[in-house]
């Protein structure tokens, strides 16, 4: 029996976030019903745990072998020699043997990272938590099989078999998917590696054919809450259509999928991890009551899901059950739809396209989620100007946080609204601002610590990433708009013209405002 991985992910991964160890809900992820029953031999897991093992090797020396084997490009990222590795890796033939249309990417990166190494260890073994963790990246994410449960408390020589869907938050990149073997070695005290390593499974055959060559990470405990993890990514894809023009340098210099944004992604989530666990600090009030601990982590989780539900809706995942309504129009306007969650009769219509502006992704990043100039923009503000109420901080840059916006609006129901607005950027300039309208009752809730999972949220927002260009070391930006909103009494094949004249109208309005706003060319 073949089963495209994808044909696994009806249902997403876990998005509340709670990562504190032993927790439930971290747990908390709807089941598979289309997973086949695998049944594992005595050699199909010797082979596997040989396999694994061979990686592992590998990949250590990859990890620790500079010149000349990695070629340093820019400071914060090491490119692979290819001729090099292949003389001290020599194979008989690539994953899939030569074609001219399969291209090879490996970089390697390395940061210190808020956390210690044995939660690390521990979230990026498990499949929901790293999931969870990566939800910028990680589309979706399942472990098939334990072969090795490893060493009680430390995942030493742990072993599983899981597929992952990997991507880019554009509805102009495909996804990518692996099905691979995981294996943890802890190589001493404190020192963790975790290998990555593409398996041929015969059950699971991918769409897109891609291959992960000996991959992962080093992660060394620092003993002050602080890890330093070394990530290297090594793939070889076949592109079956061209990458779009704006995507090109991004995809092709390997920013799209490298190393370096792993990193620097699991630093901004290890700090928001951190300040999962702080008591509020906030002085900002709301209603006149400052957020309890456990009101705070509830606003926090109620961000998170807002912030990975966004993710799922802007990508070409097959992981959101959504069906694809009119595919790519004029503009680059993807449009989609999957059946509400919240609404009975009420459908989700998720539209989204990305384009390109010479700005620097801090300064759309500034201007984007500063309230000051929301006006500018938010095609649903009518120009009406907004004040924050609320504030989290969510990391060391002071642009990290979770606002709660009001906005002056003279209609009556529209005072009873609030917006949730989470904003973030990381060392290598991806961003994102994504935001929710909230009704002043459920934010209450949030606010005293309860369940959140019952409040329902459409988030809207932007995705922001440098180029790649970095010309004169300043370059321009991606950005991906998303927008959704319900419509209901209306059957899935039934979506009129009307509500998709609203959302491309809402997309292509706000791209205009904002390259209107920064002197863009409206061609750009």
């Amino acid at each position: 029996m073949h089963v495209s991985p994808l044909e696994l992910f009806h249902s997403g991964p876990s998005l509340d976030f709670d990562l504190l160890p032993g927790s439930c809900s971290s747990m908390a992820v709807p089941t598979l019903p289309s997973q086949p029953n695998l049944v594992l031999s005595e050699m199909d897991k010797s082979l596997m745990t040989n396999i694994a093992v061979t990686a592992m090797e590998e990949l250590l020396r990859l990890l620790q072998t500079n010149e000349p084997l990695w070629i340093n490009t820019d400071g914060s990222r090491d490119v692979l020699n290819l001729e090099s590795y292949e003389n001290i890796f020599p194979r008989s033939s690539t994953s899939g043997g030569k074609k001219n249309n399969l291209r090879m990417e490996a970089s390697r990166s390395s940061g210190v990272v808020f956390t210690n190494a044995l939660i690390l260890v521990d979230m990026l073994m498990d499949s929901v938590k790293s999931a969870d963790l990566f939800p910028s990246i990680v589309a979706a994410s399942k472990t098939l099989a334990v072969i090795s449960s490893g060493l009680r408390g430390n995942h030493g020589d742990a072993l599983h078999l899981m597929i992952e869907e990997l991507q880019v938050l554009s509805p102009l990149v495909a996804t990518r998917e692996f099905c691979v073997l995981r294996y943890c070695q802890q190589i001493e005290h404190g020192t963790w590696a975790i290998a990555n390593v593409s398996y041929e499974f015969p059950q699971f055959v991918s769409q897109s054919r891609s291959y992960r060559f000996p991959s992962g990470c080093l992660i060394q405990d620092m003993s002050n809450g602080y890890s330093k993890v070394t990530w290297v990514e090594h793939a070889e894809f076949e592109e079956q259509e061209p990458v779009h023009e704006i995507f090109k340098d991004s995809v092709h210099k390997g920013l799209a999928f490298g190393a370096e944004r792993w990193i620097s992604t699991l630093q901004r989530m290890c700090e928001r991890f951190t300040n999962l666990l702080e008591p509020a600090t906030s002085s900002l009030e709301l209603g006149g009551v400052i957020p309890s601990p456990e009101g705070k982590r509830s606003i926090m989780r109620l961000a998170h899901r807002m912030v990975s539900n966004f993710c799922l809706s802007v990508g070409t995942s097959h992981n959101t059950r959504s069906t694809v309504v009119s595919g790519l129009d004029e503009f680059a306007v993807r449009v989609a739809s999957h059946k509400s969650r919240h609404e009975p009769n009420g459908m989700v219509l998720c539209a989204a396209t990305s384009f390109w502006l010479p700005n620097s992704p801090q300064n759309v990043f500034n201007f984007l989620k500063d309230e000051r100039t929301r006006p500018q923009w938010d095609v649903l503000s009518n120009g009406n100007s907004v004040q924050e109420v609320a504030n989290i901080a969510n990391g060391s840059n002071p642009g990290n946080c979770i606002s709660v916006l009001r906005g002056f609006n003279t209609s009556s129901a529209q005072n009873n609204m609030l917006i949730l607005q989470e904003s973030c950027i990381d060392s290598s300039g991806a961003a994102l601002v994504i935001y929710t309208p909230v009704d002043i009752p459920a934010l209450n809730i949030a606010m005293s610590g309860q369940d959140t999972s019952c409040i329902p949220i459409l988030p809207s927002g932007f995705a922001i990433t440098p180029d790649g260009s970095s010309k004169g070391g300043v370059g321009g930006s991606l950005i991906t708009v998303g927008f959704q909103i319900m419509v209901s009494g209306l059957q899935p094949a039934k979506l009129n013209m009307e509500s998709m004249e609203t959302v491309n109208n809402l997309i292509n309005t706000t791209v205009h405002q904002i390259k209107t706003t920064l002197n863009c060319p409206s061609t750009a």
